[in-house]
Parts: structure tokens; C-alpha cells; sequence
């Protein structure tokens, strides 16, 4: 949210109420403490609403993401982090009756939300499910496709999120990332960094865009080769490689 004040005091607002240090060992998960910390401040949960979805949709950015993301009829995917379900709703009607999507997130009150709007636009074709900050709990081999969008900065786990994500695609499956090159703390992530950290967990970067008409960045990602155990995983550095 951005409020009309001096761009200083929006700096210092930001700073410090917009993004959290690294967690001490005994504040991590007790299921995460085997991955490495990230070595990177962490932007706090957002509002669920990114923006107005008149807005998104006058832009033409979920038309955008989807083709670019190549969805099509039957297509199954997950959105995690789906929040108030901007593209939940739009990727249940673009993949039809014979695909399938997933919204998942941590806020279970906007999960409520969304499953209220859900059964409201009678998309039946569309579930639920909560998650957790270092799994997204996301059932094996079963998505051709997995969007994280806008929402990555937020992970506090990342290796260790990333690495309980791979069993989820299914063959030739791809994860499409959308988010802004800003420092972690200020809601984005660099690219740079951004791959390192898919990397480091076994991804491999196939596609990047900054065409997208309401600012950031779309890149995609695919499995590559076997997945690193917990202590082999080496993590990114917070500057931009």
C-alpha cells in the first residue's frame, strides 16, 4: 500500500514496518531447520489485494501472464499465494472444465474469502488449500503449471519451500514466477537473486520478460536434474549477483 507522504518518509515507513530480519534459529520452524536461512531481509505479508482488478484487467496483465505461461484448456495448475483469488478466478475459466487449480495460501482468512467467491462463480473446477511458510503442502505430480505471483518476496523459508515444491510438477511441469526488481525488503526481489535461489534448489531458468504493462518482471523455471539434499544447498548471497 503506498501513502501520500514525503518520499523520505515513505522510505523510513517502509524500512520499518514493510520487510523483517533473517529469524533466529529458535524462532524458525522447527521443519525448516535443516535448509539454510535465507540471506536476505523478507518483506512482510501484503495486503491480499495486490491492486485493483479492474486496473489488472484494463492492462491486460493475467491475459498476459496466462498466454505467456502458455495455459490453455485442461491445463492444471496451482496459485500459491493466491490471496483474494485475482488469478484463481481467471485461471479457472481459462483452463475449463477439464483442468483443475489449486489456490493455496497461509492466510486463512483469505482463503475464506476466496472459497466464498469461489462457490459464488460456481467454478467447480477450482480448490483450496492452506499452506505453510516453508511447504506449500501442494499434492506430487500433479501441476503442469504453478504460479507464484507477487508473493515469493514473502517466503520466509525459501529453500526450503522451493525444495517441497519440485515433487508437486508433473512432467515437463513449469513454475512461473511474477514480481518486481526491487530489494527484498521494498516488496521484490532482484532477478539475479531470484535465480540463485531457484538454482541452489535444483530449477533451472527457462524464459524472462519485463513486458509486463503494470510494471515487474515473468520468468519461468524447470526441474532440473535431481533434487539437492537439505545440506547440500548453498545459499544466495542478498546483493545481485
Amino acid at each position: 500500500m503506498r501513502f501520500k507522504l514525503t518520499f523520505a518518509a515513505v522510505v523510513a515507513l517502509i524500512a520499518v514496518a514493510a520487510c523483517k530480519p533473517a529469524e533466529t534459529d529458535g524462532e524458525r520452524p522447527e521443519t525448516a531447520s535443516e535448509f539454510p536461512r535465507p540471506d536476505r531481509l523478507v518483506s512482510a505479508a501484503g495486503d491480499t489485494q495486490f491492486s485493483n482488478e479492474a486496473a489488472r484487467d484494463e492492462a491486460g496483465e493475467a491475459e498476459f501472464v496466462m498466454d505467456w505461461a502458455g495455459i490453455k484448456l485442461g491445463t492444471t495448475v496451482a496459485d500459491i499465494g493466491a490471496g483474494e483469488g485475482y488469478y484463481t478466478i481467471r485461471l479457472g475459466e481459462r483452463v475449463g472444465p477439464k483442468g483443475r487449480v489449486l489456490a493455496q495460501d497461509i492466510n486463512r482468512g483469505a482463503l475464506d474469502r476466496l472459497g466464498e467467491r469461489v462457490t459464488r462463480e460456481q467454478l467447480d473446477n477450482v480448490a483450496i488449500k492452506e499452506g505453510a511458510i516453508d511447504d506449500p503442502r501442494l499434492p506430487e505430480n500433479s501441476f503442469d503449471r504453478i504460479f507464484m505471483v507477487h508473493m515469493y518476496h514473502e517466503v520466509d523459508e525459501p529453500y526450503a519451500f522451493l525444495w517441497r515444491m519440485r515433487p508437486a510438477l508433473a512432467k515437463g511441469g513449469e513454475v512461473i514466477v511474477v514480481d518486481r526488481d526491487r530489494p527484498t525488503d521494498l516488496h521484490g526481489i532482484p532477478p539475479k537473486l531470484l535465480f540463485c535461489e531457484f538454482a541452489a534448489v535444483g530449477y533451472r531458468l527457462t524464459g524472462f520478460s519485463e513486458e509486463l504493462k503494470l510494471g515487474g518482471y515473468i520468468a519461468r523455471f524447470v526441474l532440473a536434474g535431481a533434487r539437492p539434499k537439505p545440506e547440500e544447498i548453498k545459499p544466495c548471497g542478498a546483493k545481485p549477483l
